[in-house]
C-alpha cells in the first residue's frame, strides 16, 4: 500500500500541543541545557558566544520543530521523501563539481548568500526515501536479491560520493543509518551475511587505495600500528589522559585541567563528551548516556505505536542515526574506533549537526501525533 489514510486525530491547537510528546522534548531540553553549561565552561565561564548561541539557536529550532509537528502529518514527510533524496543527491554532485574546499575538505556549496552542506541533508534524506520505498513494496518482496539491490544503490550513492569529500564520519552514518532502516524493512540474514563479507574486503581496499593519508594514520594509531603521540594520536592520547583522571565524580565544574589548560582539542565539538566526564566524573557521563538511551527507547516506542510501515522506518531510522552520532562520537573519545569527526548530538557546539537531528525529531514528533494513520504494516508492529 502506498498511501496513508486519516484515522482520528487531534482537530485543535490546543489539542495537538496536548498531544506533542512531551518526553522527547523533555529530554531534547536536557540535552541542550547540558550543552549550554559545557560551551560556558569552554568559554572559561563567559555567557556571550558559544553558551548563547548554542542555547538560542537550540529554542528557535525546537519552535520550529513543534510547528512542524503539530502542522504536518506523516503523508507530508512521505510525499517529499523522494523529492528530498533525489535534492541532496544533485547537491553532492555539485559539491563535486563547483564546491568550496574547507579546511582541506571539499563539503561545501555556495548558492548565492547560502553556504550549505548537501550532506547533512542526506541523513535525513536517506532515512525518508528507504522508509518511503519499504513502505510501498510488497512484503513477499522485501527479502529478494532484485528488489534489495534498487535500496542498496540509494545507500551506496551518497555514500560514494561523501567520502569522495572526504568526510568518512557522514559516510559512516549515511551508511549505517541505511543498513538499519533495510534490515527492519525485512532484509534476510543471509544477505547481511553475504554483505558483511563484502563490507570486509571493502573496508581493506579503502583503507589501501581510497583513504587519504590523515584518514590511514587515524587508522594506523587506532590499531596500535603507529603511537603519534604529538601527531595523529594526540587527540586521542589527551582525551584518555583527562577521562582517566576524572574519577567517580571528576574535577569539578570548569576545573578540568585537560580541557581549561587547552590540552584538549575540539573541545567544544567532537570531544565534548571527554570535557563533561573529565568536570563531571563517570557519573556525569553515564548520566549523559542515559539521556540519549531514553531517548532512543521513547523514539523506538513512538516507531512500536506507529500504523504505517513508512511512520515505523522513518522513526527507527531516527533513532539508529542517533545511536549512530552517539556511538561513534563516544567510542571515538576513549579509543575504541578511529578518530573521524563526529560530534555528539544536541550538546556539541555546530549549527549543522544540530539541525539534521531536530529534523529528525520533527519527523518523529509528528509521526507520534499523527500515528493512526495506517497503511502498510511490518516487523514493528
Amino acid at each position: 500500500m502506498s498511501t496513508l489514510t486519516i484515522g482520528a486525530g487531534p482537530n485543535t491547537i490546543f489539542e495537538r500541543f496536548r498531544k506533542l510528546n512531551w518526553g522527547i522534548i523533555t529530554i531534547l531540553c536536557a540535552l541542550a541545557f547540558v550543552g549550554v553549561l559545557m560551551h560556558f565552561s569552554v568559554s572559561s565561564g563567559a555567557w556571550t558566544d558559544m553558551p548563547l548561541t548554542h542555547g538560542m539557536r537550540f529554542a528557535i529550532m525546537l519552535a520550529v520543530v513543534t510547528i512542524a509537528a503539530m502542522f504536518l502529518d506523516a503523508r507530508f514527510w512521505l510525499a517529499i521523501a523522494y523529492p528530498l533524496y533525489a535534492g541532496a543527491l544533485l547537491l553532492l554532485v555539485g559539491v563535486e563539481l563547483f564546491g568550496a574546499t574547507r579546511m582541506g575538505a571539499q563539503r561545501w556549496l555556495d548558492i548565492g548568500p547560502l553556504s550549505i552542506q548537501p550532506s547533512e541533508l542526506m541523513k535525513i534524506g536517506i532515512v525518508l526515501a528507504l522508509a518511503r520505498y519499504y513502505h510501498q513494496l510488497d512484503a513477499r518482496k522485501t527479502g529478494t536479491v532484485l528488489w534489495v539491490i534498487p535500496a542498496f544503490l540509494m545507500i551506496a550513492a551518497p555514500v560514494a560520493l561523501i567520502m569522495h569529500q572526504p568526510d568518512l564520519g557522514t559516510s559512516m552514518l549515511v551508511l549505517f543509518a541505511g543498513i538499519i532502516v533495510m534490515f527492519l524493512g525485512g532484509l534476510l540474514w543471509r544477505i547481511i551475511a553475504a554483505g558483511a563479507i563484502v563490507a570486509v574486503g571493502g573496508a581493506i581496499f579503502a583503507y589501501t587505495s581510497i583513504l587519504h593519508e590523515y584518514q590511514r594514520e587515524r587508522v594506523d594509531v587506532f590499531l596500535g600500528i603507529t603511537q603519534d603521540p604529538l601527531g595523529a594520536g594526540y587527540h586521542v592520547l589527551q582525551s584518555k589522559i583527562a577521562i582517566g583522571s576524572a574519577g567517580l565524580l571528576g574535577r569539578g565544574y570548569l576545573q578540568g585541567t585537560q580541557s581549561q589548560l587547552d590540552f584538549l582539542p575540539e573541545k567544544h565539538t567532537d570531544f565534548i563528551f571527554t570535557m563533561i566526564v573529565e568536570e563531571f566524573g563517570l557519573l556525569g557521563g553515564a548520566f549523559v548516556l542515559a539521556l540519549f538511551g531514553a531517548l532512543m527507547a521513547l523514539t523506538l516506542q513512538v516507531a512500536y505505536k506507529a500504523r504505517s510501515m513508512f511512520g515505523k522506518l522513518a522513526a527507527a531510522g531516527v533513532a539508529a542515526t542517533l545511536a549512530c552520532y552517539v556511538f561513534i562520537n563516544t567510542a571515538m573519545v576513549i579509543g575504541l574506533v578511529p578518530v573521524v569527526g563526529i560530534p555528539l548530538p544536541i550538546i556539541s557546539f555546530g549549527g549543522t549537526a544540530m539541525f539534521t537531528l531536530m529534523a529528525g525529531f520533527a519527523i518523529v514528533l509528528s509521526i507520534d501525533m499523527h500515528r493512526d494513520q495506517h497503511g502498510a504494516r511490518g516487523w514493528l508492529w
